[in-house]
């Protein structure tokens, strides 16, 4: 553990602490689903099928359930589109066919509650987002909602009603799949900004954060990675 810490701390700039409380340990890590959701929601983004078979096969063996790694696929298609998120899925498909041809058994693990409530899914959707950023959301609409009022209906119902408020995994899991896209595609500042914020807000730390994009630039590439680097550096000096 101690040369993990130190590893870390010098990969972050930060000091190595051996004595550090845990909740200090912690804050400078991903935990190792996390680090594993960081790499397969990047690799699915880019469309690197043939790196996203061994990413799944490790994930697998690191603990993911396959209903948690489904998830997390199903979701990209909100960030990047059906055909990316349907071929993560038809590749994981084949990954779990070859474990089990191999005798391995993989844990389903649980699948998402129903959700039983008599608020609209716009209401619904509304009151995640503002847990989420934190910011209530009064006021009239500005910019594309004001623009475009359906894209933001849909936003509300769909992005953070339908797929958010399921409960397979944490908002904080379902942020860094949602920022390992948004790093992977590219051209989207202003949502990889947003986003990192809202990464801030539900308790992943900026040397997770960090961690993050050292990942991004292992499994996507360095022009990306140096890219998420730049907003999130804009995002932490915004803090100061």
């Amino acid at each position: 553990m101690k040369k993990v810490i130190i590893a870390l701390a010098m990969v972050f700039g930060l000091s190595p602490d051996i004595n550090a409380s845990e909740e200090q340990k912690d804050s400078l890590a991903l935990t190792l689903r996390q680090q594993k959701l960081v790499v397969i929601s990047s690799i699915t983004a880019k469309g690197n099928l043939d790196g996203l078979k061994p990413a799944l096969d490790a994930a697998l063996t690191s603990g993911l359930t396959v209903n948690e790694i489904k998830e997390a696929i199903v979701q990209l298609y909100a960030y990047c589109g059906f055909p990316r998120s349907i071929r993560g899925l038809q590749t994981l498909m084949g990954v779990l066919e070859e474990r089990k041809a191999r005798g391995i058994t993989d844990k389903q693990g649980p699948v998402a509650k129903p959700i039983n409530s008599g608020r609209s899914k716009y209401d619904r959707g509304k009151a995640i987002l503002e847990k989420l950023t934190g910011v209530p959301e009064t006021g009239p609409k500005t910019g594309y909602a004001a623009f475009a009022p359906e894209i933001e209906i849909f936003l509300k119902e769909h992005l953070f009603a339908d797929i958010f408020e399921r409960d397979v995994l944490t908002y904080a899991e379902r942020e860094l799949v949602t920022v390992s896209v948004l790093a992977s595609i590219g051209g989207v500042a202003p949502m990889l900004r947003s986003h990192l914020n809202i990464c801030l807000n539900v308790g992943l730390s900026s040397g997770k954060l960090q961690q993050f994009v050292e990942i991004i630039r292992q499994s996507t590439g360095t022009k990306e990675a140096d890219e998420a680097q730049h907003v999130l550096n804009e995002v932490l000096k915004s803090k100061k």
